[in-house]
This record gives C-alpha cells, sequence and structure tokens, in this order.
C-alpha cells in the first residue's frame, strides 16, 4: 500500500504529458523563430541579436520550468537555490574568461 502511495507522490512531483507537449511546442517555437530570423534578414543586425538573446533567456526559463520542474513550491527551494548558484558560477565564469581574453588582447597586440 505504501509504494503505490510514494509513486503517486513521485508522479505528482513530475509533470503531466499536457505540461511536457506544451514545453515541447514551445521550445520548438523558440528555437524556430531565431532561425527564421537569421536565415530571412528581417531585422538588423543588433535588433537580431538582441531578439535572440531574449529568446535564449525565455528558452531557458521553458526548459527550466516544464523540463527541470524548477518552481517556487516549498518542495523546490533548494532545488532553486543550486539552480541560482550554478547560474551564479557560470557567470564568474563566462564573464571572467571574456575579461581575460579582452585583456590578453589588449597587451598582447601591438599599439
Amino acid at each position: 500500500m505504501s509504494s503505490s502511495v510514494n509513486n503517486s507522490n513521485q508522479h505528482a512531483k513530475h509533470g503531466s504529458i499536457k505540461s511536457y507537449v506544451i514545453g515541447f511546442v514551445l521550445s520548438i517555437i523558440l528555437t524556430l523563430v531565431p532561425f527564421y530570423l537569421v536565415i530571412s534578414h528581417t531585422l538588423g543586425v543588433e535588433a537580431t541579436y538582441i531578439t535572440i538573446l531574449v529568446i535564449a533567456v525565455l528558452q531557458l526559463l521553458v526548459q527550466v520550468v516544464f523540463f527541470l520542474h524548477l518552481n517556487s513550491g516549498s518542495d523546490a527551494m533548494w532545488n532553486v537555490l543550486a539552480f541560482i548558484f550554478t547560474i551564479v558560477v557560470l557567470g564568474i565564469l563566462v564573464i571572467g574568461s571574456l575579461w581575460i581574453m579582452y585583456n590578453l588582447n589588449y597587451y598582447m597586440m601591438d599599439h
């Protein structure tokens, strides 16, 4: 009896088929829109970059909410904190790497 209760609780933590389908459709749309913008050259270069960046952030949010199931529930607090920590560490690594490469380029090139 208790194993069936555990199984139903585990399924409640995961998404339903409907949420997976919604996440999948949103992911496909958020992938095809930047592809179309780049192929068709409908926007200027700067506008295309900004649009792709915004859509990439939206894509990240869709992946996190619909597939990783990180939400604001009390059960997910530690998962959200671990995710935020991962984002901070990745940000430090990327920004630090770009800073180092910029300085290397600046100081190693002839002026």
